[in-house]
Parts: C-alpha cells; structure tokens; sequence
C-alpha cells in the first residue's frame, strides 16, 4: 500500500517543473525580444541565412532576401534595404565553377553595422527615387571603415546646371566651372573661394593650398637638382630604363598635380584622395586624370605585381595607426611589379619615432633604398622635434617574394 506523503510529493515535483518551463520560456521570449529589436543592426545582419532559398520579388523586381531574417520584428525601410543589399543572391544558372558557389554576395565594410544609425540614415532613400544630398555622411562613414559603403538604388545629387569640362590639354591647369559640383557639404561654395583660402582663411584644412594652380601646385615636383627632401620627378624616373615607368598610384594626391605631371610624361598615374571640406574628387577629374575615392583603410584595388611606381606624400605619416601602417607598406608591396618603385615623399613624424619605430618599420617590408634623405619640419611648433623622410626605394627585381 503506498504512503499517504507520496502524492502530495509528486504534486510539488510536478509544480515545479511547470514552473521552471514557464520561466524558461519567458526568458526566451525576452531574449529572443530583445535580440531581434529593429533597433540591433548588427544582430539583424547576423541572422541573415547564409544559403538562401527562393526569394520573393520586391518592387522593383530584384529578389528581396530581407525576408529570410528569422521570424523577427518588421524592420524599418532603411534596415530592409540594407538587408536587400547584403544578403546572398542566388546565380541565375546556378553552381558557377569560378565561383565555387551558387550564391554571390554584396560587398561591404565589416565596420558598417558598427554605426547602425549613422548607417540606416545613409540606407533611408526612395528605391528609384533621388537619394539625399548627404556626402558628409557618407565620407563618415567611409573614414570610419565603412568601407567599401554599399550601394544604394536611387540617384545622387548632381548638379543642376552641369557644365561640361575644358578640353585637355586646357583642363590640366584651368580652374574648372563652378557648376561642376555640388557644394552643399563644403565651407566655400565656389572654386574662388577655394583658391584663396591659404590667403583668406584661418585654421586648418587639408591641402589648403592645392586648388591654387598658379601658385605652388604650378613648380611641385619640377626639381632638376633634386637636393634635399624635394626629389624632381625626372630625376626619380632617370633610375629607371626610359619608357619603363608607365601606369602608377599616388596615395593621398590631393589636387592630382602629380598625376597631371605624369601625364606630361606619358605616365598614366591613378589619384587616391578623400573630399575633405573640398571637392578633391570633382576637380581631379575635371582637370583630365582619374580620382579614386577610398581611404587609407581600404585594401588597393589593384591586382599583385602590376604598378610601375607608387607616391605618396605627406599622408603617410605618424598619425596613421603603427599596425595599419605596416599593413599598408606592404599593400603597396603587394601592387608594385619586381623593380617597381615606392617614392615616400615628406613622410613626417616627432623627435626618436623615425629611427625607433618608422624606418625598422619601413625596412621590415623588404624594399632596396635608392635614395633616403631625412630633414627637419619647421613649420609647426619646434618643441615637436617633428622630421621628414623622403625615400625612393624599389621592390627587389629578383627574388622579391
């Protein structure tokens, strides 16, 4: 016969598990609430399916893939967009060999979901529609690391009365019409403006100068004695067989005064800049010669071994991160062809770090030195103890993997 105690025993244990289920279950529900809110960017692209199925048909008759996201809270137009964007594409044809898939994804810079804000402001558009005149935004992102940005499906803002360039030769050294751009992010609102404001303004800007093509834009690089830190452009490609410099990359060109000098010369030269309270971009390629808009994060687009030379001058210096910039020294290893060149031009830092970190750094890589000239920089405070470096150095001909 069993026990009186042993029913009421089992009417606790049984309690108690339909308690503890209840309580388990309220806590995913809260989990699950709290990590698929539409305000968690980087938890919504996280849970995108890495394989896709068949996708549904948006608006604008290209596969929508936002729909895939698990059983989530409706996400706001901006996240859906992004969503459209970053998920895999199923190929048309299927498995494609070259691939080794049957899906493609969207490229896009791991750090974007870090802003979700800043992020879904710059993804909040019309599809087919105009996008918002937002250049600061975007540059802040793409500074940020948001980069490459990912693409958007309305049009950018364009001037209203474009007026078509000079033709070359004239546009290398002619000021361009203002109605080539759009104005809206900057300080000046005209080309004038621009030209005169190493004159007018107070404070800094990058390459203050730079748009004034009559002043020293106009005798950069023309050195025939090549003294000191200011190597002439003849003078660098004297070290080489004649015709053999052909294509290159200048890092950081401002205004692309150097790719225009190459140009002179037969030399096909690609200018990386950013728009930095001035229309870098617009202006290089009004004046004939091709802008490239990436930063100094982004990985060169260019395949290994191809370049003849790579320049750069003043942007490389110590306010780039250590780390980052051993990984750029060696980027631009990557792109130089055997025996290609690296000019360094007016790299700068403070007081010991050249001898104790940048040159070790800079050695490290594996360049041969042609030229290495180390000079003072006077025109900040002297207690900085701040130094230029100039190099020209070349990638091994041989044995330089």
């Amino acid at each position: 016969m069993d026990s009186p105690g042993k029913p009421s025993k089992f009417l606790s244990t049984n309690l108690c598990f339909v308690f503890l289920l209840f309580s388990t279950n309220l806590l995913t529900f809260f989990l699950s609430s709290t990590t698929y809110s539409s305000c968690s960017l980087p938890t919504l692209i996280s849970s995108i399916h890495t394989a896709p199925t068949n996708a549904s048909t948006d608006r604008t008759g290209v596969p929508d893939m936002s729909g895939q996201l698990s059983d989530q809270a409706t996400t706001s137009q901006s996240d859906d967009e992004f969503l459209s964007y970053v998920s895999g594409q199923r190929l048309p044809f299927g498995f494609n060999m070259k691939f080794g898939s049957d899906t493609i994804y969207s490229s896009v810079g791991r750090a974007c979901t870090l802003f979700p804000d800043e992020l879904r402001r710059y993804m909040s558009y019309e599809v087919n529609g105009s996008c918002a005149d937002d250049e600061i935004l975007a540059q802040r992102l793409l500074l940020k690391g948001c980069e490459p940005l990912p693409r958007r499906r309305c049009r950018s803002a364009a001037p209203p009365q474009y007026t078509e360039p000079y033709p070359l030769p004239t546009s290398l050294w002619t000021i361009p019409p203002d109605s080539s751009v759009v104005w809206t992010a900057y300080s000046c609102k005209d080309y004038n403006c621009l030209v005169n404001r190493h004159r007018t303004q107070r404070g800094f800007d990058d390459c203050k100068d730079c748009f004034d093509l009559g002043g020293r834009e106009r005798t950069r690089w023309t050195s025939k004695n090549g003294a000191g830190l200011d190597f002439g452009i003849d003078e660098v490609l004297a070290t080489r067989t004649p015709g053999t410099i052909r294509i290159g990359l200048d890092i950081g060109g401002g205004v692309a005064t150097f790719a225009v000098r190459m140009m002179e010369r037969n030399i096909t030269i690609v200018t990386t800049t950013m728009n930095l309270n001035g229309p870098f971009n617009n202006f290089i390629a009004s004046r004939g010669v091709v802008p490239l808009y990436v930063s100094i994060s982004e990985r060169l687009p260019f395949f290994d071994n191809t370049l003849d030379i790579v320049h750069s001058m003043h942007v490389m210096s110590n306010w780039i991160p250590t780390t980052m910039m051993h990984f750029l020294l060696f980027d631009i290893y990557r792109v130089l062809r055997p025996g290609g060149l690296f000019w360094l031009d007016h790299f700068f830092c403070a007081g010991d770090q050249l001898k104790e970190v940048y040159a070790p750094l800079i050695e490290s890589v594996g360049f041969n030195k042609l030229k290495w000239v180390v000079g003072r920089k006077f025109d900040r405070a002297p207690e900085l103890r701040e130094m230029y470096l100039s190099a020209l150095l070349e990638k091994p001909l041989n044995n330089s993997w």
